[in-house]
This record gives structure tokens, C-alpha cells and sequence, in this order.
């Protein structure tokens, strides 16, 4: 079926296809599907599902999804507006966990959460989750929490989590995840947006072996909020935690004596199951708004076909429920497959550079999917960590965040996959849900490249007159034809939604991505072509960073772009004019740093401070950022009629 040639140019990132090995190909779960079809190509596979992308859909949706009641049309399509599964009921809670334990996965384990205290171990089978589940939704409900409602979620990477999470969706309550990472200010301007009924969040958590205090910033954040009727509080860290009366109650307290059943209400399929808030160009993030019926099948299929998921396997997403990976690929994706999936809490070098692999040999993880700045991390340590370890059982694994640079692809594939295991190199957004662009495993592999769309979509990369850009040429990538996992809306703000993904090129998803083609067809995604941040894999608006700059007290205007990092891919810069009558010094560039990461969170600390006599701006008044950081890089700048200030642009100095 494929062309499972001798891996050639093993060495060479730039001239060779890595091969996947033949077992896996002959075994995995899309070349069953391919048999079943009769089809002989990957090529034809993809070509065919594409272009029959409403029938491809109805069955996956059949296939990774039950049903509450049958739907009646698989879409309805009037750009920018698509219906799926109309007259279908559904909730992903049932796909998630309801299912499973009641079949004979019930005692098979949903979660082995590894807290990073060593010896911090909890396993979860999926009875015991659906009980936990159970008991909080009665607890939500008996307080008044209803369908439509939102719940902030205010939490590390604790069971508890995916527990309220799930508890939402059955009774139909929106979630509203926000980072725990995020600062007091990050976190309000996300809820006084979608002014939820209940918070959930802890007294605090562990990070490099230090206790974090989580409850004192979230009663910062909330501080006033009165739509905020209750706070969940889970013990985790057990550190001293101050307690409004009334208001706020531990989390066992809240569930004790709940009833460990409860019947998961049937959702229309367009009904919303998540808000999840991503970095706009403006600022001011964006909620995006997903339903129950995409999160159930495009997460499923897709970690079913690109992961090969199957019931012997330990799954590990190294991500953060905080952000769209953690929710498609630690959540709703692996739990719909009734998979066994790792979930940690610390950091990958506490207490040394060994803890991944450590859990890796201990638990047997055979898929891992983490993203390229961690792989970095790993490499700038040298080879002899994870060769302390015995990692022979992982087969596959994935990358996700921003596009892997070939060196990190071979030292990876080396020394984590035993050099065989292939790397699913992934493309995909918030808006999204589910991946896009990857690899199959059955695809030869480009180191670099998230090779090409996956069966079902129609992704397109165009020149800024919405035509295929030529082999090599950068361009935009867009969707052309919608697909079930996709964004709904923006909450509260449906003529944003219009504007930003859809009036660049009318009636086509405008993804805000740049990428090349390669006379392969191969796709070669390049990072963001607007103005946010790619850091470590975390969206981050430069507005928003400008924002935050700019009140703190001695700075009276700002100007943020990114530079290359080595590690994070990308870190970012603050060009600051400072108010009259102060000079600018290193503590002063310490002071706004620490200013920044208070404000934002420590996603979002600069790597540099510097001081400028001006910003250079268009007519409108705003940063022309891509000048200011072609300047800063010392590349050569061709066109300066935007700038209506040119002599502000001569005064960027070079960045070291």
C-alpha cells in the first residue's frame, strides 16, 4: 500500500524522507480503514476524502461519536455560518466517560496523574472518573448552575480539571478554562468577558519544587465580580488560603454527600461546550466558542488517525489543559477512545532533566505529543538524559505549537523514538479544535514540514489574491470548506468573527498562518502573519504585551515584537518611550519586565527592555511592528512610506 522504502539521507534534514517503519504502517488504524476502502495511496486516500468531505464526515461522525438522537443533515453551509449534525443530540461527556464505564473499560485507567512531587501518583480508572464526574455535577446543579451557564476554571494540571470540565457538559454548562499560568489581570479581563456564575481554582500548586500560590491571584482577578456566586476551592498544595464566607467552599466540601449518578443531558449538536480565549491582534483576547458536537469528532478521529490510539497503549500530551492542545488532546480526544493517558503536573526538569523519560520508562508510555521548545530544552542538555532511561516502548510521537526545526525532529526521533519512531508534526488552532495539517502514520516525513492536510479538510496556500501560492513562495493558509470542529463564533462579538476569519478572502477561513509548498505538495507552516506572539508555543498578542508596558508608570508608550530564540522558537521585546524627566537604566528595564510578567504572567516576560526616543507608526497611529523588527534584526527594509515618523525607525538599534 505504501512505499515503505529505506530511510535515506538518515542524516540529512534537508534531503531526506524518513520512512515510517512497516509494522506500524501495516497495522495502523487508517491503513485498516484504507483496506476497507480499497484504496492504494495515501495520495488517493487524502484526494478522496477531501473532495467527499461531507461523506468522509457523516462517517466519522458515526464512527467516534454516539448519538442521543440520530442528525439529519451532516452540514448546512452559508459562509461564514455552518450547521452541523442538525437535529442530532449529543454530549461529549457521554463520548468522554459515560460509555466507557459502562462497558468493560470501566476498571481500565483513564488517567495516571503524576503530581511533580516525586511518588505524587494517582490512578484513575474510568469508573472512578465517572463517579467523580458525577458527584460534581450534582454539586454545580444543586447550587443553580444550568445550561448556558459559564464556569471559569482556574486550575494546574490536576485531576480536577478534566473533572469539572466534564461535570459542564453533562449538565450543559459552558467551561471556561483560563491558564493558570496567567497573572490576576489576564484572568479578569477573561471572565469579566464571559462573567461566569462559579470559579474553580486551589489554594496553590507545585512548580520546580517551590509551592505557587493560586487562590490569592484568583481573589485578585475576581475581586468585585459580583456574578461570581461561588468559589470552588480545591486543596492541592495545602498551603495556608484565606476563605470568603459565603462565598467560597473547598472542593470536598462541595461535592460531600453528592449522589455518584447523574443523567448527562442530551445537547444539540450546535450547543456550546467550551470559551476558550486566544490571543487577539487587537489586544483584547477572543473567546472562541466550541460545541459539544466538533469537540466529540474532530479530536477522536483525529487522535485516533494521526496517534493511531489503540487500547494497549499509554498516551501522554505533554500540554496544558489551559490552552487548545490540553483540551482536544488531554480531554475530549484520548477520553472518546477510551485511551490511558499520562497527566503531569510540573515541570520537565524537576527534579532534574531525567523526570520525562523517568515517566516515560515507569508507565510504558508508547505516544508522546509535546511541542518543539521543550525538545530544544532537552537537546541544549545533551543526549545522555534520555539515555539513562528505557524508553523501547514508544513508537510514535507528535509535535504541536509551532514548526519543529529539523535538528529537533532527528535528535528527537533519535534518542526519544530509538531512531524509528516517526514524528506527527502538527498544524492546527484554537479555532480549529482538532488538527489540520499532519502527518499520517504511513507518511513519509519531511523533518519540519506538518506534510499536508488531513482527510477531510480543504486547506489552501494562497497570495493575497487568494490564488495557490507557486512551489517555494510564501503565502496564507486558508480553509476553503468547513469541517465539524470548527470555532462557532466569538463570544459576544459576531461582527469580530466576520472580520477576522472570514472578510480577507470572502466565504474562506483566514487562518492568520503563513506557510510554503514545496514542489512535493508538501505544506511548511512558518509561524503567524499578524500581529501575535509565538512563544514557547503560546499565542501572545503583541497589543496586549503593549498594553501592559505602557502602565507601568514611567513608560509612556510601547512598541512589542518578537525575536528568534533558540528554545522558545520566539521571545519577545518591549521598545519603550519612557515620560519625560526619567532615565532609563537596567533596573528600570528589570522593574518593567517584572511589571509585565505581574501583569500578564510569566508567558509573557520580556526578554529585552529598550529604551527609544520614539515609536514608529503608520498613519494610524499604531507600532509598525514588522519594520521595527526587520531593523532590529538588521535586515534590509525596502519600503518606509507607512512609517509617517521614518526618523524613530533610524534610532532602533540592532538586538544582540
Amino acid at each position: 500500500m505504501v512505499d515503505n522504502k529505506t530511510e535515506n539521507s538518515a542524516q540529512n534534514p534537508n534531503g531526506g524522507l524518513f520512512y515510517p517503519p512497516e509494522d506500524l504502517v501495516e497495522s495502523s488504524n487508517v491503513m485498516a480503514w484504507m483496506k476497507e476502502k480499497g484504496m492504494k495511496s495515501e495520495k488517493e486516500l487524502r484526494a478522496w476524502c477531501s473532495e467527499n468531505y461531507v461523506q468522509f464526515w457523516d462517517e466519522m461522525a458515526r464512527t467516534y461519536a454516539d448519538w442521543f438522537e440520530p442528525y439529519k443533515d451532516v452540514v448546512q453551509w452559508k459562509a461564514p455560518f455552518a450547521k452541523w449534525f442538525t437535529g442530532g443530540k449529543i454530549n461529549i461527556a457521554h463520548n468522554a466517560l459515560d460509555r466507557h464505564a459502562k462497558s468493560w473499560r470501566r476498571n481500565k485507567l483513564a488517567y495516571i496523574f503524576v503530581g511533580e512531587p516525586v511518588g505524587d501518583v494517582r490512578k484513575i480508572t474510568y469508573y472512578e472518573l465517572y463517579r467523580d464526574v458525577n458527584r460534581f455535577a450534582n454539586a454545580l446543579q444543586k447550587m443553580g448552575v444550568k445550561k448556558g451557564d459559564r464556569v471559569g476554571i482556574y486550575l494546574p494540571m490536576i485531576p480536577e480539571l478534566p473533572v469539572a470540565m466534564l461535570a459542564c457538559a453533562k449538565l450543559g454548562a459552558i467551561h471556561v478554562v483560563v491558564f493558570s499560568g496567567f497573572s490576576a489581570v489576564a484572568v479578569r479581563d477573561r471572565l469579566e468577558d464571559c462573567q461566569p456564575k462559579v470559579l474553580i481554582t486551589c489554594d496553590g500548586s507545585y512548580r520546580r519544587g517551590k509551592p505557587i500560590a493560586t487562590k490569592p491571584q484568583a481573589d485578585e482577578a475576581i475581586a468585585g465580580l459580583e456574578y461570581i456566586e461561588k468559589v470552588v476551592v480545591v486543596k492541592r498544595n495545602g498551603q495556608e488560603t484565606a476563605m470568603q464566607e459565603g462565598r467560597d467552599v473547598w472542593w470536598d466540601d462541595f461535592v460531600a454527600g453528592q449522589p455518584a449518578t447523574f443523567d448527562t443531558l442530551p445537547m444539540d449538536s450546535a450547543d456550546p461546550l467550551f470559551i476558550l480565549y486566544t490571543a487577539g491582534a487587537g489586544g483584547k483576547p477572543r473567546g472562541i466558542v466550541h460545541t459539544h458536537a466538533g469537540a466529540s469528532v474532530g479530536p477522536a478521529f483525529t487522535s485516533s488517525w494521526v496517534f493511531d490510539i489503540k487500547d494497549t497503549d499509554v498516551y501522554w500530551c505533554t500540554a496544558d489543559i489551559g490552552w487548545i492542545t490540553g483540551h482536544s488532546y488531554i480531554a475530549y480526544g484520548p477520553l472518546s477512545l477510551g485511551a490511558t493517558s499520562v497527566m503531569y503536573e510540573g515541570s520537565p526538569d524537576y527534579p532534574d532533566f531525567g523526570r520525562w523519560f523517568s515517566i516515560i520508562e515507569e508507565y510504558g508510555v508508547s505516544v508522546i505529543y509535546t511541542a518543539p521548545t521543550a525538545i530544544r530544552m532537552f537537546m541544549n542538555e545533551g543526549p545522555n538524559w534520555p539515555q539513562k532511561y528505557d524508553l523501547s516502548t514508544v513508537r510514535l510521537m507528535g509535535s504541536v505549537g509551532e514548526a519543529m526545526n529539523p535538528d529537533a525532529f532527528i535528535w528527537w526521533r533519535k534518542y526519544v523514538g530509538g531512531g524509528a519512531a516517526p514524528i506527527m508534526d502538527t498544524w492546527f488552532q484554537s479555532e480549529t479544535c482538532s488538527q489540520v495539517i499532519a502527518p499520517l502514520p504511513i507518511t513519509p516525513l519531511k523533518p519540519g514540514s506538518p506534510s499536508f492536510p488531513l482527510p477531510g479538510y480543504n486547506v489552501r496556500v494562497v497570495d493575497e489574491n487568494g490564488q495557490p501560492s507557486a512551489a517555494g513562495a510564501t503565502g496564507d493558509i486558508i480553509i476553503t470548506e468547513p469541517w465539524p470542529s470548527m470555532l462557532r463564533e466569538i463570544y459576544r462579538d459576531p461582527a469580530q468573527y466576520n472580520e477576522t476569519y472570514w472578510s480577507t478572502f470572502p466565504g474562506k477561513y483566514f487562518s492568520g498562518d503563513k506557510a510554503r509548498v514545496d514542489e512535493d505538495g508538501y505544506i511548511w507552516a512558518l509561524g503567524r502573519g499578524d500581529d501575535v506572539l509565538k512563544v514557547a508555543g503560546h499565542r501572545i498578542s503583541n497589543a496586549e504585551v503593549e498594553a501592559s508596558a505602557e502602565k507601568h508608570p514611567a513608560v509612556k508608550a510601547a512598541a512589542v515584537v518578537g525575536k528568534p530564540d533558540k528554545v522558545k522558537g520566539e521571545s519577545i521585546v518591549v521598545y519603550a518611550v519612557l515620560n519625560p524627566g526619567i532615565e532609563g537604566d537596567a533596573n528600570l528595564q528589570k522593574d518593567i519586565k517584572t511589571f509585565v510578567r505581574k501583569t500578564l504572567g510569566p508567558i509573557a516576560i520580556p526578554s529585552d527592555v529598550v529604551f527609544v526616543e520614539d515609536i514608529p507608526r503608520n498613519k494610524a497611529g499604531k507600532p509598525v511592528r514588522p519594520l521595527i523588527k526587520a531593523r532590529a534584526l538588521g535586515e534590509k527594509i525596502a519600503d518606509t512610506s507607512s512609517v509617517v515618523n521614518p526618523k524613530s525607525l533610524d534610532m532602533i538599534p540592532l538586538l544582540g
